[in-house]
């Protein structure tokens, strides 16, 4: 089965809002329902709210503009920023947002309900819900498809997808039915994204290379990002990927050098990641590579400025920076709410030292949709520039 996966809530690779796709029809037994709303219980008292957010996280009313979210108005916030200890700090203004609805938002809607999917943007009630769904500025309609199943054989302690040592084994037919589902949407720019698989020889890689070769064959327009997981540091499953007609290749290294320890599972490292990135640009020196940082985990300055240095010499074409948002009580409490100015700031470093494109804002996610209005015009012109030489 494969999944739409929205960056949401929990920063990271995969995270937060998904479509099942499956040949036997909507599989959502992992799936709470409820109504696109943005009212807030009048039942519950500001106790039962706070209960509620310690032990299943943020929602959508966390998120929901109110006095202070207006950017004028952000310098007079006065709480805490840096977690103290015992303490569980509070959402900043900067982090919450309107809903934007728009024309693509209820196209892409309207299609989703014709092939009879659901999504947790819905249901979860996300708030990135218009601008990923083309509400926003942005023109390009995007969607970010998880492959491979709900289940990983990993366990990061920022990320709440769920685990188990053997998931259930592939759906052969996901590659053609993915393939299918996304030509219906006419979507300009895909992420293909999935868990790790650790239980299959190559980790998934074939399954991911076909996916993007049915989605060339049936639109070969579509611009194809795939955002990998590191396979264990086996390069044969890179290259096979690499070398499947997708135009970006995007694996994550979640966080800084010195905090992959703490973040990530063991089985994941801040070297098997660059080797990763490395050898995808080797194999194809045309693909844009990319990867994501999460701020707010306790990283210093030094720590992420030495980090871009690593991605930048690795050949790293893109990086997006965002801040890291704690799932449920159970996963990494947020260390630090990083203002937007030193996002601005992250931005402003990132270009200077040569990336393509740095995204970096409280809400910007590995699939950042204003990254890939930005991609799609660049891969564009590069291939005409191909074409005309």
């Amino acid at each position: 089965m494969a999944m739409i996966n929205r960056s949401c809530l929990a920063a990271g690779r995969v995270c937060g809002s998904h479509i099942l796709l499956s040949p036997k029809g909507l599989e959502r037994s992992h799936v709470h329902t409820s109504r696109l709303t943005t009212a807030p219980s009048t039942s519950a008292t500001p106790q039962d709210r706070k209960k509620e957010i310690k032990e299943d996280g943020l929602d959508l009313q966390d998120f929901i503009s109110g006095e202070l979210s207006e950017k004028s108005k952000w310098e007079e916030y006065r709480g805490n920023l840096k977690r103290q200890k015992g303490e569980r700090l509070r959402l900043p203004p900067w982090l919450k947002t309107e809903i934007p609805i728009g024309k693509n938002y209820n196209r892409l809607k309207n299609t989703l309900r014709d092939l009879n999917l659901h999504t947790v943007c819905e249901e979860a009630r996300c708030p990135n819900i218009g601008e990923c769904w083309g509400g926003g500025e942005y023109a390009t309609a995007t969607a970010t498809i998880m492959l491979m199943g709900d289940t990983c054989t990993r366990g990061c302690r920022f990320c709440s997808v769920k685990t188990a040592r053997k998931p259930p084994p592939l759906d052969p037919d996901e590659p053609y039915n993915t393939a299918n589902a996304i030509a219906a949407w006419g979507l300009d720019y895909v992420v293909l994204t999935s868990v790790d698989r650790d239980d299959l020889a190559d980790g998934g890689a074939e399954h991911f290379a076909k996916t993007v070769s049915n989605l060339k064959e049936r639109n070969p327009t579509i611009l194809v990002e795939c955002l990998t997981p590191d396979f264990r540091g086996d390069l044969s499953a890179v290259e096979k990927i690499a070398l499947s007609g997708l135009d970006v290749y995007a694996h994550n290294v979640e966080t800084v050098r010195e905090l992959q320890r703490y973040v990530r599972d063991p089985r994941a490292n801040i070297d098997q990641s660059l080797s990763v990135l490395r050898h995808a640009k080797k194999v194809k020196p045309s693909v844009l590579t990319k990867t994501s940082i999460m701020l707010g985990l306790g990283e210093t300055d030094a720590q992420v400025h030495s980090t871009m240095k690593e991605l930048r010499d690795s050949g790293v074409d893109c990086l997006t920076l965002g801040q890291y948002m704690q799932p449920t009580k159970r996963h990494l409490k947020v260390e630090e709410y990083v203002t937007p100015e030193k996002f601005a700031y992250w931005e402003k470093m990132g270009q200077e030292m040569g990336f393509v494109y740095t995204a970096s804002g409280p809400l910007v996610r590995s699939s950042y949709k204003a990254g890939e209005f930005f991609l799609k015009n660049l891969l564009k012109n590069r291939k005409t520039e191909e074409t005309s030489e």
